[in-house]
């Protein structure tokens, strides 16, 4: 049986996670495809359904997308946001990437950075790194929490749940108001990691890349894996869905995030304006004044 794009969305697709598991979904998963070559062909596929689909999301101008990327170190985030959004015009893409909050932005709630970022209507928008960083890192390293000065009788050990909450709140707004959030967990499995870790090591090339913050934080991989865990159990919903993507073989890994935006994008039903009857009265001057053009 041939794979569709809708097959690979559906099964990564988290909508409700009160039964989630991290160790269910196999880091190294590329289900029924056995090559790259093939993996290819979809995806050169997905890429020409996108461009297209995004020129009616654009034209069209009623929703957005947000999409948001979660991931452990070296799992590939930007090499999938620069592969899989290749195709697409870039006046109607932004991506945003969210490091340690600037002193102003700790001087607001901790959604604001997020929210004057979200996508017009008609555009997509990358998160890469977002708003769950504030349930994830900010919950292993519990220290970035006494930086956000926030009162101290607010800081009780309810605050993750009540993130949670408020987090779900802010997607169901932002999809009543015409924005759809698609959010992806690149999955990398600890033995990849270490792998990309010694190639960034021994690779001239790839020296940039590393950072020894990045070993620190690989000690602490049983503690983010846990809030993962939390994480998505508590924030994914239908219309909001989490999508944990196998990340230890980059090629399938863009080839679900792709299949993934086409199936949300074909989901909307989009289609380009009609043109009102009296608009299109003035064509037959506009079309005789170009034809009687010196």
């Amino acid at each position: 049986m041939s794979i569709t794009l809708k097959d690979l969305s559906q099964r990564y697709r988290v909508c409700d996670g009160k039964k989630f598991r991290i160790k269910d979904f196999e880091a190294n998963d590329t289900w029924k495809l056995e090559s790259k070559d093939e993996a290819a062909k979809l995806l050169d596929h997905s890429l020409e359904k996108l461009a297209e689909l995004q020129g009616r999301l654009y034209a069209q101008n009623e929703w957005a997308l947000l999409l948001v990327f979660q991931a452990m170190d070296a799992a590939g985030k930007d090499g999938t946001i620069k592969h899989v959004m290749s195709g697409v015009n870039p006046q109607g893409c932004e991506v945003v990437s969210f490091k340690a909050p600037s002193a102003e932005e700790l001087d607001h709630d901790y959604l604001w950075r997020s929210m004057k970022n979200l996508p017009e209507r008609g555009r997509i928008g990358i998160f890469n790194r977002s708003y769950y960083e504030e349930t994830l890192v900010v919950r292993v390293h519990k220290e970035f929490l006494n930086k956000q000065k926030l009162p101290a009788k607010l800081v009780t050990k309810n605050i993750w749940k009540e993130r949670f909450e408020d987090i779900s709140a802010m997607e169901r707004y932002m999809y009543r108001n015409g924005i759809v959030v698609r959010k992806f967990f690149l999955n990398v499995s600890r033995e990849e990691q270490k792998e990309r870790f010694f190639k960034r090591l021994d690779e001239p090339k790839k020296n940039w890349k590393f950072s020894s913050a990045d070993i620190r934080e690989r000690q602490c991989w049983p503690q983010y894996m846990e809030a993962y865990q939390e994480t998505i159990r508590h924030t994914a919903t239908e219309h909001s869905p989490w999508y944990v993507v196998p990340a230890d073989h980059k090629w399938f890994t863009r080839l679900v995030v792709a299949s993934v935006l086409v199936d949300t994008l074909e989901s909307l039903k989009l289609q380009f304006p009609e043109v009102a009857p009296e608009v299109r009265k003035e064509f037959a001057a506009a079309r005789a004044v170009l034809k009687n053009e010196k």
